[in-house]
Formats: C-alpha cells, sequence, structure tokens
C-alpha cells in the first residue's frame, strides 16, 4: 500500500493579502473588480466626448486599482515570507513529499501520482520562458540543489476547476464543459489581456515569476505574428488578466460546473521550481544569502526588465500570444497531464 501523503497546499496555505473578502456564491473574479469600481460617479457628461473621457478615466482608473492589489498581495506576501526565511526560530523547509518520490523513485518504488485536476492553462511564450530561463539561472547559483520546472511544462493557470479528484470524475467534468472547451480555448484570439511587472515571488515550498495586469506601461512585447486578422473584441489595459479569469469563471459556470479551485487570490505567476531537500538553506547565513539573491533579481528586474525595449530578456506578455489556452487535465501537478485542446494563438 502507498504512502498517504500531505499536499503542500496544507502546510503553506496560499491566502488572499489583497484585502478583498469574496461573498459565498459569487464570482470571486468580479469582486475584486466591483471594489476596484467604487461607487460609479452619478453625472451626465454632455457631450459624447465629454462621455467617452468620463469612460477612458474610468476605465484607466480601475485597471490601476487592479493591478495595485494584485502588487500589494504580491509584496506582502514575500514580506511575509521572507520573514518566515530569517526568522531565529525557522524550522524547516516545506517540501513536496509526492515530487520528492517523483524525482527519487528509490525513496518508494512504484509510487504513483493520483491527484488528477483539470484546469485552463496560459502557455507563456518563447520570450517569457527566456526570461524565466534566465531567473531559473540566477536562483540555481545561489541554491544548486532546488528542482526547477522544465520550460516545455510551465504555464500560468488561469483558471482551475478541480483538483485532487480520480481520473473517472475528471473525465466526467471534461464531459460537462465539453461544449465550452472550443471557444475557451481560443478566447485569448479575441480577448487580449497584458501582463507586465515580472517579479520573483516565493514562499517556504515554491518560487514562482508573477506578473501584475497591465495598467497603461510603455508596451514591449513582440508583434502578433502577421497577418493578425483576428476580430479582436477586447484588447488594451482596460480588458485586464483579471478579467480574463472572471471571464472563465463565468463561462464554466454557465457549463454547469461548481467550480473547485484550491487558490483565487490576485496572482499570476509562473512556478519556477520548488525545494527537495534542505541542504541549501540549513543555515541563517544560507537563507539570508537566498532572500538577498531574490531581491537582488527583483531589483534587477525592476530596473533592467520592466518597460524595457532593449533588455536582454522581454518582461512582458500578453496571454495568447504564440498559443492559445491549454484545457488541461490529467497529473496536472509540476506541468503534467494532457491537453483536451490548445487554443489559436496570434
Amino acid at each position: 500500500m502507498g504512502s498517504v501523503l500531505e499536499s503542500t497546499d496544507i502546510k503553506n496555505k496560499l491566502e488572499d493579502l489583497s484585502g478583498v473578502v469574496v461573498k459565498p456564491g459569487e464570482n470571486p473574479y468580479n469582486a475584486l473588480i466591483e471594489v476596484c469600481r467604487g461607487d460609479p460617479v452619478e453625472c451626465q457628461p454632455p457631450s459624447l466626448y465629454f462621455a467617452s473621457l468620463s469612460r477612458l478615466h474610468l476605465a484607466i482608473n480601475l485597471v490601476t486599482e487592479i493591478q495595485s492589489l494584485y502588487a500589494a498581495h504580491r509584496l506582502r506576501r514575500n514580506a511575509q515570507q521572507k520573514q518566515k526565511f530569517l526568522d531565529t526560530n525557522f524550522k524547516e523547509l516545506v517540501i513536496d513529499p509526492y515530487l520528492l518520490r517523483l524525482e527519487n523513485p528509490h525513496i518508494e518504488p512504484g509510487f504513483k501520482d493520483t491527484r488528477h485536476c483539470m484546469t485552463f492553462w496560459g502557455r507563456p511564450p518563447i520570450h517569457i520562458l527566456e526570461l524565466a530561463g534566465v531567473i531559473q539561472k540566477k536562483l540555481k547559483d545561489v541554491a544548486p540543489g532546488i528542482w526547477l520546472m522544465p520550460p516545455h511544462r510551465m504555464h500560468i493557470t488561469t483558471l482551475e476547476l478541480a483538483f485532487c479528484r480520480t481520473p473517472q470524475e475528471i473525465d466526467d467534468l471534461k464531459e460537462t464543459v465539453k461544449p465550452i472547451i472550443p471557444s475557451v480555448a481560443s478566447y485569448t484570439y479575441q480577448h487580449r489581456a497584458r501582463l507586465v511587472k515580472p517579479m520573483i515571488s516565493y514562499d517556504l515550498s515554491a518560487f514562482a515569476v508573477s506578473f501584475l495586469p497591465a495598467a497603461g506601461e510603455t508596451e514591449v512585447s513582440p508583434a502578433p505574428i502577421p497577418p493578425d486578422n483576428a476580430v479582436v473584441l477586447e484588447k488594451g489595459d482596460s480588458y485586464s488578466y483579471h478579467h480574463l479569469r472572471r471571464d472563465m469563471w463565468n463561462q464554466a459556470k454557465a457549463a454547469g460546473v461548481t467550480i473547485e479551485s484550491r487558490y483565487i487570490v490576485p496572482s499570476a505567476h509562473i512556478t519556477l521550481g520548488r525545494y527537495l531537500s534542505h541542504d541549501d538553506h540549513a543555515t541563517p547565513e544560507q537563507r539570508k544569502k537566498w532572500v538577498d539573491a531574490i531581491d537582488n533579481i527583483n531589483e534587477w528586474l525592476e530596473r533592467e526588465v520592466w518597460e524595457c525595449a532593449n533588455s536582454e530578456v522581454i518582461g512582458e506578455w500578453i496571454v495568447g500570444q504564440e498559443k492559445g489556452l491549454d484545457i488541461r487535465v490529467g497529473n496536472l501537478w509540476y506541468g503534467g497531464g494532457r491537453t483536451v485542446l490548445l487554443g489559436e494563438g496570434f
């Protein structure tokens, strides 16, 4: 009989540090949008020109507020985790027992990960994979024993429908959402949300490159591959990544799905790696070296990558570049599983 293992999510819960409170039953992504929107201004502009200016002003304010809540979440979480690493009462890292066994088969020969999931993934384009690779190398130089996510497995979870289910339960769920899969997979072809300002986010179990929904920053992404003949319904920063997540939730709900996500926090991140041993973080000096390295890399990203068209790497991603959404089922932890349908990219 196999081991009964405990997920790292139990020991290392990803809590929402943005300050937004979600009411039971509501679309959790819409809740943040409503908080950012605030009370609408009750006025009637005297002309279409001023009406357009008013709408533009409200749209700019909305996306700026959305970005600020995403930023608040990741900054507070990084500060919280840094404190844990530097705490004199530090006990240990939260090592993933599933990944540990998968990467070291001798620990438990024949071990299988039976946790099946269904998600809608965004797949990073080549220039974001290059960014991730540069960051991974910088981190590996400081902690040689870390496990790194292979580039072909990298993803951003736009919506998680279900997790820790049996294969049959996930197959049943797939059949429920089957009618909407084609439209969901290619949704980003006509609804283009931009992510900017990459930064390393980390905790005691893993580390990632996180992004913020754009809010008027200089555009530095590669242009769509020509010809770009799509009838784009939503583009520009007024349609944020958080709006995209909201739309995915609404479509899945309309298809009859009870959505069970592990977390719904305001985060847009690609997992870069995890810890598989304590060797690189065993002493206070090693842990300080780790958090200092992360701080230094984040300073480098802000100084030389954010909004920099001439940087060695590009720090901006319009979700849907090169590939649409990846409708994915199976053992999805660590980038596994299989694709049901991959949408059209631009």
